[in-house]
């Protein structure tokens, strides 16, 4: 009994509740894309030298530490 009564007041309430929007104040995934897509229309044309020089560059100018440095 005790928990049918438990059972239906959950029920209830959770038909009660309203679904609570929260604003996005950072969208990540926009970002990643606005990024990727500068990024390719800024080296599409490069040749594999220009590529990695142009990393190079990008690299030191963020200061950026590489994927497994300390």
């Amino acid at each position: 009994m005790a928990f049918q009564l438990l059972k239906s007041v959950a029920q209830e309430t959770l038909l009660n509740m309203e679904t609570i929007k929260k604003e996005k104040t950072f969208d990540s995934v926009k970002m990643m894309r606005e990024t990727r897509d500068k990024i390719s229309s800024e080296t599409q044309n490069m040749t594999f030298e220009e590529l990695k020089d142009y990393i190079k560059k990008k690299l030191t100018e963020s200061k950026s530490k590489l994927v497994g440095q300390a």
